[in-house]
């Protein structure tokens, strides 16, 4: 139950990001340089596009643009993901997909802890990719038995966070005074700590089996490793960071660039060298981990669009298949994926929101015959937008961060299972929440168009 005085999750989130957010501009001041650069991108693409504007506005996704960030971070125990679940679920953020990503040489698998319902979305849409650390992947025994020890000993999350958990879970929720010292308090937990937990030899070790696990297990916390404003154009955002000091990766991650966008795009700037000590010498090391990210989001693939995009993607990624730059073999195959809004809608292969924009369905027309009341525009139905991610783009952008010379594949182990035990509870089926959101959508419309088709 939720008293009158206690603070809604949505905005006990939107205090963690704002939270976040400053903390990280602090940390890496390039980061300010990329949230400028991409206010100043979306700026221009909204003035030279009214009708882009308009869609948005429309949607409501307007004014959640400017608020719009996910971040990601790297846990290193089963203890420390059911903590996580438990805290973030007091900002009303629920588990959602699983993503393997040892498949592409990162040694983790993965959620992103994000709201789930329409208002909590339209409130405030902070995401966290959250991946957890898979030891048994690593071949060397003695290693792998080294790094679970130092580990177990570590405690990430503060006594405070977790008794301010527990009251929330007890009371439904926390006031004023709570909500401001538990964001307080679980920001702590995300901070760079620059002083490493193990000897300097230690970190060599682990750093030269696979740099993610050095970066999980050789520190107090999982600091941060990125924020990522979205943007509407993300090949401009590309080309304009080296213009503005900004080392930028090689390659934009994801679908090639379209009239309309699908899924997620995605680029970032090189990793930081960030100055480390270590407990046993004088002195300083270096370590890379942390950088920023942009992403373009596009609309929500169906189970039909998703398979049409993951044979595409596939086929691109085959090196026996084509010929020319990776961009160029992107751009020839997904030339088979539809780019207009309509097809899109009316093949199944991507989801919309459908909103009722007449005070009743046309004379003569039937008010449940949908694509009718689409084509009369009496229906408009809305992208709605892909609030996920994709497991080769995350790994992609991992690699391109990490460098160096560790393994870069691992046989496919996908263990969801073992991951929800973990974890301490099953992670939503991400299509199917936006199957139920149409659903919604297209229900809301027939129960106000029933009393005027009875009419």
């Amino acid at each position: 139950m939720t008293y009158p005085t206690h603070v809604a999750s949505d905005d006990i989130r939107s205090r963690f990001s704002r939270a976040m957010s400053e903390m990280y501009r602090q940390e890496v001041p390039q980061y300010g340089t990329l949230l400028d650069l991409v206010a100043d991108i979306n700026a221009a693409c909204l003035a030279e596009s009214p009708q882009q504007r308009a869609a948005l506005q429309a949607s409501g996704d307007l004014e959640r643009l400017h608020v719009e960030r996910h971040g990601a971070v790297r846990l290193g125990t089963a203890a420390e993901l059911s903590q996580a679940r438990r805290i973030f679920a007091v900002m009303g953020m629920q588990p959602v997909g699983y993503y393997d990503l040892s498949v592409a040489g990162v040694p983790v698998h993965s959620t992103a802890f994000r709201p789930v319902g329409d208002d909590a979305l339209a409130a405030n849409p902070f995401r966290l990719f959250t991946s957890l650390l898979r030891l048994e992947l690593l071949s060397d025994p003695v290693l792998r038995e080294q790094a679970r020890t130092i580990l177990a000993r570590r405690r990430i999350f503060s006594e405070r966070a977790l008794a301010l958990t527990t009251a929330a879970e007890a009371a439904g929720g926390l006031d004023e005074a709570q909500a401001d010292e538990f964001v307080a308090e679980v920001r702590e937990t995300f901070r760079w700590h620059g002083q490493a937990t193990v000897s300097a030899e230690t970190y060599r070790q682990l750093h030269d089996a696979h740099r993610l696990i050095a970066d999980v297990v050789c520190f107090s916390g999982p600091h941060i490793n990125h924020l990522t404003p979205r943007t509407l154009d993300i090949d401009a955002a590309q080309r304009e960071m080296p213009l503005r000091g900004i080392a930028a990766k090689e390659v934009v991650e994801g679908p090639p660039p379209r009239r309309h966008p699908i899924l997620l795009r995605q680029t970032s700037f090189k990793a930081l060298v960030e100055t480390v000590r270590f407990p046993d010498v004088d002195a300083v090391g270096s370590h890379t981990a942390r950088f920023g990210e942009i992403e373009q989001r596009g609309v929500a693939l169906t189970r039909t669009g998703r398979a049409l995009y993951d044979r595409l993607l596939a086929d691109v990624r085959d090196p026996q298949n084509g010929s020319g730059s990776y961009s160029e073999r992107l751009a020839q195959a997904f030339a088979q994926f539809p780019d207009d809004l309509d097809t899109l809608r009316r093949d199944k292969l991507a989801f919309f929101r459908y909103r009722l924009v007449a005070a009743k369905a046309p004379a003569g027309m039937a008010a449940a015959d949908l694509d009718a009341l689409v084509a009369s525009g009496a229906v408009v139905a809305d992208p709605i937008v892909y609030e996920d991610f994709l497991p080769v783009s995350a790994a992609g952008i991992f690699q391109s961060n990490l460098g160096g010379t560790e393994q870069r594949s691992y046989a496919a182990d996908a263990a969801q299972a073992a991951f929800e035990r973990d974890l301490g509870a099953p992670v939503l089926d991400e299509i199917a929440l936006y199957e139920a959101a149409q659903q919604r959508s297209i229900d809301a419309v027939f129960a106000a168009l029933a009393p005027s088709a009875a009419a």
